[in-house]
């Protein structure tokens, strides 16, 4: 039988989170919701648990994704399952609410889940931070959200490349190098794990998929050809007027006149894992290549909502793009950085709980953080601890000088200290 101890471990790939990691995390998150609002994205909260039968349907995430979901019965024997992702579930709202005044722009931050291997970014439960817009059919959708991408990670201060491609562009190409239709979007996954695998990784892959040597050989050659630019990979297949080369060149016309052809590059085989994009995909990576695993990525998705609702004739352009919250964090991990804390502690020293909790309160009327510390340690233990912590102001209670209508202000940093009036406190901590 078990212990107590082996029942308390947390499951792997699900972690605990708090101090001075959670004060990061809600920082990193709360540059995100800035960056949203400021981009006019409206906050959406979707639900968890999902009908089984919906996620795992043709229009949803796709057979790598599903392998991975988390599936249940509830006490009614009904099939469900937690959500993989944001996404999906957004589609659903979108179908299940037609009067939604389009376009319409949401963000949401929520826990998805996963049941797949753990490793260094990759969690089985974790954070997603997605904005998404249903509405707009052209590449200025895909463009504000690249923009919003390079605009967040100048904000934490990571520098990333954004490479992308169109989805429809990629399998133009395999079509017209002799890749059946049928075939195309499970050799689009393969391809999208080169960077990883490798040629050699690609074509094992592809000889376990019973795909014929001869056409291996073309996706080969292909891919370890000199080509690389949009027009160079269109002219050797013979695609130069096709709807995805336009789509393609049209963004990155976009993209070069807003200035972010610094930041984004053109990436002939990406198509992301899952197989809902219709278009363009884009992923988010560390430009220093200190951190391989992706921070973020996105595309979009014009098919899903309208199949959801019945109306496969019907589409509702969609565009998303997800942060990777736990990415984030692991390339943030060895950095020291400086999170929100006390502005002040408030320590007594001879008055009661009461009237330290009453002064705590008018402090954070005026927007101070402020720390009690009740502790009853000598003071020079708690000033030491104060000292090192970094928080600048002390309060000291004393009973005389409350009486009088005073405290006692400490200036850690300069180091000095002064009686004043509660008010006057106040107003030099807010200087």
């Amino acid at each position: 039988m078990r212990g107590m101890i082996d029942m308390l471990q947390n499951v792997k790939g699900t972690y605990d989170f708090f101090g001075k990691e959670q004060a990061l995390r809600r920082k990193v998150q709360r540059t995100l919701r800035e960056a949203f609002e400021l981009y006019d994205f409206d906050e959406m909260d979707s639900t968890i648990i999902n009908e089984l039968e919906f996620l795992t349907s043709k229009y949803a995430g796709g057979d790598e994704i599903i392998k991975e979901m988390y599936q249940f019965n509830d006490q009614r024997k009904r099939s469900l399952g937690l959500r993989y992702d944001l996404t999906i579930p957004f589609a659903k709202v979108i179908a299940l609410n037609p009067g939604i005044e389009l376009p319409y722009r949401r963000y949401e931050m929520g826990k998805v889940f996963r049941d797949g291997p753990v490793k260094k970014g990759r969690l089985r439960e974790f954070l997603q931070c997605d904005v998404d817009v249903v509405g707009i059919k052209g590449p200025e959708a895909e463009a504000e959200l690249m923009q919003l991408a390079v605009d967040v990670f100048r904000r934490l201060d990571i520098p990333v490349v954004l490479k992308w491609n169109n989805r429809r562009f990629l399998e133009e190409m395999l079509i017209a190098i002799g890749v059946p239709a049928l075939e195309s979007l499970s050799v689009m996954l393969t391809l999208d794990k080169l960077a990883k695998i490798g040629t050699d990784g690609v074509r094992l892959e592809l000889a376990d998929k019973g795909l014929d040597k001869r056409l291996i050989d073309a996706i080969l050659e292909l891919i370890e050809s000199s080509c690389r630019s949009l027009e160079e990979l269109a002219n050797k297949c013979g695609i130069q007027d096709s709807i995805g080369t336009k789509e393609a060149a049209e963004l990155r016309g976009i993209i070069r006149e807003i200035g972010l052809e610094h930041a984004c590059q053109f990436d002939p085989f990406l198509s992301r894992g899952l197989s809902f994009y219709t278009g363009t995909v884009y992923e988010i990576f560390d430009a220093t290549n200190g951190y391989s695993s992706s921070l973020g990525g996105g595309g979009r998705y014009d098919a899903i909502i309208g199949q959801l609702v019945g109306r496969d004739e019907v589409e509702y352009q969609a565009v998303g793009l997800s942060f990777g919250m736990e990415s984030i964090m692991a390339l943030l991990e060895e950095r020291t950085i400086q999170t929100e804390q006390a502005s002040v502690v408030v320590i007594p020293v001879g008055v009661t709980v009461v009237e330290v909790l009453q002064t705590a309160a008018l402090l954070r009327e005026n927007g101070l953080r402020a720390k009690l510390d009740t502790s009853g340690r000598k003071l020079k233990n708690i000033l030491a601890t104060v000292s090192s912590s970094g928080i600048r102001y002390v309060l000291l209670l004393g009973e005389s000088e409350w009486k009088a209508g005073m405290v006692r202000l400490k200036d850690m940093e300069e180091r000095t200290e002064r009686e004043v009036t509660l008010d006057e406190a106040i107003y030099l901590m807010e200087d």
